[in-house]
C-alpha cells in the first residue's frame, strides 16, 4: 500500500516510528514532513498535504500526527474525499475503519505511548470497511 504521513512538531517522534514500521511492512510511505522536532511548526502545512495526496488518489491511506491529534484531523477533513478519524485506544481503530471507511487516521504524541500508536496503525491498516448499512452513511459525507 502507498502510504503519506505527516506531522507537526509535536508528533515527529512517533511519525518516524510509523514510518519505519510502515517500511517494515512493505508499505511506500511518501513522507509530507516535518523533518525535524524543532522548530515549531504550524500543523496545516504539513496535514493539508497528506490530505490532497489522498484525496487526489496519490496514495491509499494516510497517517497524520500532533500533539493531540485535534487540529491534525481538523485539518485533514477540511480536504473533500477525505474522512480521518482521530484515535485514541484500539476500539477507536477499528471502528474507523470498519463503521466510516475511514482512510487517514489522525494520532496524539501527547495522549499515548510510542507502542500504543504502532498498535493503533496497525489496527487501522487490517481493519476492512463493514460496508453494509454504513455504505450510505459514507455516501452522505461524500456529498459535502
Amino acid at each position: 500500500m502507498k502510504i503519506a504521513i505527516g506531522s507537526d512538531h509535536a508528533g515527529f517522534q512517533y511519525k518516524e516510528a510509523i514510518k519505519q514500521m510502515l517500511i517494515g511492512l512493505g508499505h511506500e510511505v511518501i513522507d509530507k514532513g516535518t523533518y525535524a522536532a524543532t522548530p515549531s511548526v504550524d500543523y496545516p502545512l504539513f496535514i493539508r498535504p497528506v490530505a490532497e495526496a489522498v484525496a487526489a488518489g496519490e496514495v491509499e491511506r494516510g497517517v497524520v500526527l500532533g500533539g493531540s491529534g485535534n487540529g491534525e484531523a481538523i485539518a485533514a477533513n477540511r480536504v473533500r474525499g477525505v474522512r480521518c478519524g482521530l484515535c485514541w485506544n484500539e476500539e477507536s481503530a477499528r471502528l474507523c475503519r470498519q463503521h466510516n471507511d475511514a482512510n487517514v487516521i489522525s494520532l496524539g504524541e501527547r495522549m499515548m505511548s510510542e507502542e500504543t500508536a504502532l498498535k493503533l496503525v496497525q489496527i487501522w491498516l487490517d481493519t476492512p470497511f463493514e460496508g453494509g448499512r454504513h455504505l450510505a452513511r459514507i455516501q452522505e459525507l461524500d456529498k459535502y
